[in-house]
């Protein structure tokens, strides 16, 4: 039969109409992993939302001196617990310091007691568990009990007890948050790997001989890169309320130090004469954790293949 058939162009035409031409399939651009996240992230609107806040939030954090024209240790007893004005936007303390520049220069303190804190409780827990969980036996035993030792232990009041042993300082503020975060991501790190390593690609690399720290960096390692990545963007919202906590309990940051949780600490006792002084600093607390915990859970849909429906 001929091409010039019409039953068979009827045919070829009902086989494209339906979808089957095997031209268009060809056509098809292929889809990328990395492409499928950030289409799934983008249709998440409130993890966009999220994602604007917190990039909001990193610009004042930077370019807070040219933000305002007030320094934020500046004490002008004239204007004490002054209430919200065109001069003072959101009032002053009861040391007449400019609320607004206090808080712009504390989210700098709250962004990097969110990221660093978490971040090194990510570099150990993640190092804890690829080893626990690729070689098991008693190196496994060991550092699960660890973790169990760590997790017994409300978080805020381990922290609190390293504070009140290496003192009241930035610095021991990380360390104190990342000695209490590490175990839960040595958890999660830890089931990954228990999974991962029984795979063909991992037997595999062991048949060619290739060493076990390499088979884990290089193999298992990106394997657990999603679940890496939300639970660091998870993890920092609970460091800022962590800090926040610690300061308002008078072992985190000190005076004069523009930390929110401070703050709201030194505004407590003026809630009802001047609200605004503790109330203003505990709204950007709340926002910007919910900023964080909405880009959290885009990520997750997005990483997660069971959740991208």
């Amino acid at each position: 039969m001929g091409m010039n058939d019409p039953k068979e162009q009827d045919l070829t035409l009902a086989c494209c109409a339906a979808g089957t031409c095997e031209e268009e399939e060809s056509i098809a651009p292929p889809s990328s992993f990395l492409k499928d996240v950030v289409i799934a992230y983008r249709r998440n609107r409130l993890a966009m939302v999220g994602a604007a806040i917190v990039l909001i939030l990193f610009l004042m954090a930077v370019f807070a001196p040219w933000l305002t024209p007030y320094d934020p240790y500046a004490i002008d007893l004239e204007v004490m617990t002054e209430a919200p004005s065109w001069s003072h936007w959101l009032g002053t303390d009861q040391f007449g310091r400019d609320l607004l520049t206090r808080i712009l220069y504390g989210t700098r303190i709250s962004l990097v007691i969110g990221i660093v804190p978490t971040l090194l409780s990510m570099i150990i827990g993640t190092t804890l568990g690829l080893i626990g969980g690729y070689y098991g036996g008693k190196t496994d035993m060991v550092i699960m009990r660890l973790c169990d030792i760590v997790l017994a232990f409300p978080s805020l009041l381990l922290a609190m007890v390293v504070m009140y042993t290496l003192g009241a300082t930035l610095v021991n503020i990380f360390i104190a948050l990342a000695a209490v975060g590490w175990a839960g991501t040595a958890r999660v790190v830890r089931s990954q790997v228990l999974s991962l390593k029984e795979k063909e690609f991992v037997e595999a690399a062991r048949a060619v001989g290739v060493k076990n720290r390499v088979i884990m960096v290089r193999h298992i390692l990106p394997n657990c890169l999603p679940a890496l990545i939300v639970l660091f963007t998870l993890g920092i919202p609970g460091a800022i309320l962590s800090e926040a906590s610690l300061s308002f309990l008078g072992v985190g940051a000190q005076p004069p130090t523009p930390s929110w949780g401070l703050i709201v600490t030194s505004g407590k006792e003026f809630l009802f004469s001047a609200p605004w002084v503790a109330i203003a600093p505990g709204l950007f607390i709340l926002v910007t954790v919910l900023a964080f915990n909405f880009m959290g859970d885009g990520f997750r849909d997005a990483l997660d293949p069971y959740m991208k429906q």
